[in-house]
Protein backbone atom coordinates (compact mmCIF):
# COMPACT_ATOMS: atom_id res chain seq x y z
CA UNK A 1 0.00 0.00 0.00
CA UNK A 2 1.38 3.17 -0.92
CA UNK A 3 1.70 6.13 1.84
CA UNK A 4 -0.31 9.19 1.23
CA UNK A 5 1.93 12.06 0.40
CA UNK A 6 -0.41 15.26 1.34
CA UNK A 7 2.45 17.37 0.17
CA UNK A 8 2.59 16.29 -3.40
CA UNK A 9 -1.28 16.08 -2.99
CA UNK A 10 -1.73 19.62 -2.53
CA UNK A 11 0.94 21.33 -4.14
CA UNK A 12 -0.96 19.25 -7.42
CA UNK A 13 -4.16 20.18 -6.19
CA UNK A 14 -2.66 24.45 -6.41
CA UNK A 15 -1.45 23.76 -9.69
CA UNK A 16 -4.83 22.49 -11.68
CA UNK A 17 -6.82 25.24 -9.71
CA UNK A 18 -4.50 27.84 -11.06
CA UNK A 19 -4.27 26.17 -14.72
CA UNK A 20 -8.23 26.22 -14.49
CA UNK A 21 -8.59 30.02 -13.14
CA UNK A 22 -9.96 29.41 -10.14
CA UNK A 23 -9.70 31.72 -7.55
CA UNK A 24 -9.32 29.27 -4.65
CA UNK A 25 -8.72 25.51 -3.47
CA UNK A 26 -9.13 23.20 -0.07
CA UNK A 27 -6.01 21.19 0.83
CA UNK A 28 -5.77 18.49 3.12
CA UNK A 29 -3.68 19.76 6.14
CA UNK A 30 -0.57 18.54 7.66
CA UNK A 31 2.54 20.67 9.07
CA UNK A 32 4.66 20.23 6.18
CA UNK A 33 1.89 21.63 4.13
CA UNK A 34 1.08 24.17 6.71
CA UNK A 35 5.23 25.30 6.76
CA UNK A 36 5.08 24.98 2.77
CA UNK A 37 2.03 27.36 2.40
CA UNK A 38 3.35 30.09 5.16
CA UNK A 39 6.36 30.10 2.47
CA UNK A 40 4.75 30.17 -0.73
CA UNK A 41 2.35 32.95 0.87
CA UNK A 42 5.47 34.95 1.70
CA UNK A 43 6.65 34.60 -1.37
CA UNK A 44 3.81 35.79 -3.08
CA UNK A 45 2.52 32.71 -4.72
CA UNK A 46 -0.58 32.31 -2.85
CA UNK A 47 -2.47 34.73 -1.08
CA UNK A 48 -4.00 34.15 2.84
CA UNK A 49 -5.04 30.63 3.97
CA UNK A 50 -6.64 29.35 6.69
CA UNK A 51 -7.43 25.92 8.28
CA UNK A 52 -11.11 25.22 8.24
CA UNK A 53 -12.43 22.74 11.15
CA UNK A 54 -14.90 20.35 10.63
CA UNK A 55 -14.65 17.90 13.54
CA UNK A 56 -12.70 14.72 12.80
CA UNK A 57 -11.40 16.12 9.43
CA UNK A 58 -10.20 19.64 8.25
CA UNK A 59 -8.61 21.31 5.70
CA UNK A 60 -6.77 24.52 4.67
CA UNK A 61 -8.46 26.96 2.63
CA UNK A 62 -6.41 28.58 -0.01
CA UNK A 63 -6.90 32.23 -2.28
CA UNK A 64 -4.91 31.71 -5.25
CA UNK A 65 -3.30 34.59 -7.41
CA UNK A 66 -2.74 33.34 -10.49
CA UNK A 67 0.87 33.36 -9.79
CA UNK A 68 2.24 30.00 -9.85
CA UNK A 69 2.91 28.17 -13.61
CA UNK A 70 4.57 25.00 -11.88
CA UNK A 71 5.04 23.42 -8.42
CA UNK A 72 5.48 19.95 -7.06
CA UNK A 73 7.10 17.74 -3.97
CA UNK A 74 10.61 16.85 -4.85
CA UNK A 75 10.94 13.09 -5.00
CA UNK A 76 13.13 11.52 -3.38
CA UNK A 77 14.15 14.30 -1.33
CA UNK A 78 17.90 14.85 -1.98
CA UNK A 79 19.83 15.86 0.17
CA UNK A 80 22.09 18.97 -0.58
CA UNK A 81 25.30 20.21 0.80
CA UNK A 82 25.82 24.00 1.60
CA UNK A 83 27.96 24.24 -1.45
CA UNK A 84 25.45 22.37 -3.84
CA UNK A 85 22.53 24.62 -3.93
CA UNK A 86 23.44 26.33 -7.25
CA UNK A 87 23.72 22.76 -9.13
CA UNK A 88 19.79 21.76 -7.68
CA UNK A 89 18.69 25.27 -8.42
CA UNK A 90 19.55 24.88 -12.45
CA UNK A 91 17.73 21.38 -12.06
CA UNK A 92 14.67 22.42 -10.63
CA UNK A 93 13.77 26.06 -11.22
CA UNK A 94 13.84 27.99 -14.83
CA UNK A 95 16.24 30.80 -14.15
CA UNK A 96 17.67 33.16 -11.09
CA UNK A 97 15.30 34.99 -9.22
CA UNK A 98 12.58 33.02 -11.02
CA UNK A 99 11.13 30.55 -8.28
CA UNK A 100 12.17 28.79 -4.97
CA UNK A 101 12.84 25.25 -3.41
CA UNK A 102 11.76 24.50 -0.35
CA UNK A 103 13.95 22.81 1.99
CA UNK A 104 14.05 21.17 5.45
CA UNK A 105 17.23 22.13 7.11
CA UNK A 106 17.59 21.70 10.65
CA UNK A 107 16.70 25.08 11.36
CA UNK A 108 13.31 24.27 9.97
CA UNK A 109 11.30 24.81 6.38
CA UNK A 110 12.74 27.27 4.19
CA UNK A 111 13.40 28.51 0.79
CA UNK A 112 16.84 27.78 -1.11
CA UNK A 113 17.92 31.36 -0.97
CA UNK A 114 17.77 31.69 3.13
CA UNK A 115 19.31 28.10 3.71
CA UNK A 116 22.38 29.80 1.37
CA UNK A 117 22.09 33.03 3.17
CA UNK A 118 22.60 30.59 6.38
CA UNK A 119 25.25 28.97 5.47
CA UNK A 120 22.61 25.72 5.38
CA UNK A 121 22.45 22.32 4.02
CA UNK A 122 19.50 20.39 3.76
CA UNK A 123 16.63 18.06 1.68
CA UNK A 124 14.46 18.89 -0.87
CA UNK A 125 10.99 18.93 -0.53
CA UNK A 126 9.49 20.90 -3.10
CA UNK A 127 9.56 23.78 -6.29
CA UNK A 128 7.44 26.51 -7.23
CA UNK A 129 7.57 29.21 -9.65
Amino acid sequence: MATKDTLADALNTIKTHEVTGKTECDVRPSKIVRETLKILQAKGFIGDFEYVDEGNTGHFKIKLLGKVNRCGAIKPRFAVKKDQWSDWEQRYIPGVGFGLLVVSTPQGLMTNEEAKMRNLGGRLIAFVY
